[in-house]
């Protein structure tokens, strides 16, 4: 097979020992196309972020740079600016072909929580080499909000996959043309485009703003915050706003997209020349995503945009990033909003799942 591992590969590598766990799965950590990855149950508190590097691994690194130890067992505050390792309870053995990414999940990302995962020996953040053997971490740094997080919490994920399945613009091109991918023009070059929406329908509301000093999220806790205490609304009249640095938004995609259910995206960063801001912390976009036959009829892509260096403006219809779809190996058995609760089929303009509607 050639492709991102659907959810039936990801079972079968559990079963073959090829991913292996310190507490048995829950309910939903299969997803479509990756594995949800749970804290463990130790935190440590470092003086800064990390790599292992070539021939070295995580914990003679956190023997050089940890400050302090947490337990997480009864549950504990990862505050705000500060930098935190947790190792996770998912380990790897991986075959020599299959590879490994890693991405913070939708509401990771909506938190503004950087999420990364790191490994023994590793060069990178989030990219995992064919064959790697051994543990896997995350580094955590809460960047608006202190949060309190538990074992077993799920703040990012992992997808598998073999051989390289990326579609070329040509491909991307007719799979538009036989099955949209966007309601409108696509602009299609190095991925599918896709712009900001800065006058949504009926309402000045375009998106909101982290406020700078709030009060503790419980990532336990869903549907229960106030957004007004947390967030700033962001209003425009003209189609335009300014980000200010350091400034951390959540806005909308114009378009509306659809994942087929036999291809899986992930959102790249726009090219910097357009501006310097970010526009995403989570990037997986799962089979059946927005798609028809898993009751989307189209989701917005939320963005998730921190502004850096100086103040920018941001315009209504401006392009802020793409998506680069990747063929699956096999249909999962499962899709993306289809049967399995997934917060943010049909979505729009949307905080993360812990807020008030």
């Amino acid at each position: 097979m050639t492709g991102v591992l659907p959810s039936q590969a990801i079972e079968k590598m559990l079963e073959n020992g090829e991913i292996t766990v310190t507490e048995p799965t829950v309910s939903g950590q299969i997803q479509p196309a990756s594995l949800d990855l749970r804290l463990g149950k130790v935190a440590y508190r470092v003086r800064a972020s990390f790599l292992a590097g070539e021939g070295q691994s995580v914990a003679d690194r956190l023997r050089e740079f940890e400050m302090h130890q947490i337990d997480l067992s009864d549950g504990a505050v990862l505050e705000k600016g500060c930098v935190y390792v947790v190792p996770l309870m998912e380990h790897l053995a991986l075959p020599g072909d299959i590879t490994a990414v890693a991405n913070a999940k939708s509401s990771t990302g909506r938190l503004d929580l950087l999420t990364r995962t790191i490994t023994d020996g590793g060069a990178e953040f989030d990219r995992i080499k064919p064959g790697y053997h051994g543990l896997l971490y995350a580094e955590i740094c809460p960047r608006s909000f202190s949060v309190l997080v538990r074992p077993g919490m799920r703040l990012n994920q992992i997808r598998f996959r073999t051989g390289q399945a990326v579609l070329t613009d040509k491909q991307l091109t007719a799979l538009h043309e036989s099955s949209p991918l966007v309601d409108g023009p696509a602009v299609i070059q190095d991925g599918l485009g896709f712009s900001v929406d800065l006058q949504l329908p009926g309402s000045d509301l375009v998106g909101y703003r982290a406020k700078p000093h709030t009060g503790v999220i419980d990532l336990d806790r869903i549907g229960e915050y106030d957004p007004r205490d947390y967030w700033e609304e962001v209003r425009s009249s003209d189609g335009r706003i300014i980000l200010d640095p350091g400034a951390f938004y959540i806005l909308v995609s114009r378009e509306a997209v659809q994942i087929p259910p036999e291809y899986a995206a992930e959102m790249a960063p726009y090219l910097a020349m357009v501006g310097e801001f970010r526009v995403h912390y989570a990037g997986f976009f799962d089979p059946g995503f927005g798609h028809d036959a898993a009751g989307g009829a189209g989701s917005r892509g939320v963005l998730e945009v921190r502004c850096h260096e100086a103040p920018f403006v941001l315009e209504h219809g401006q392009v802020v990033g793409r998506l680069v779809y990747e063929k699956m190996a096999e249909v999962p058995d499962q899709l993306y909003g289809s049967g399995i609760a997934s917060n943010y089929q049909g979505q729009g303009l949307k905080l993360s799942k812990h807020f008030k509607v």
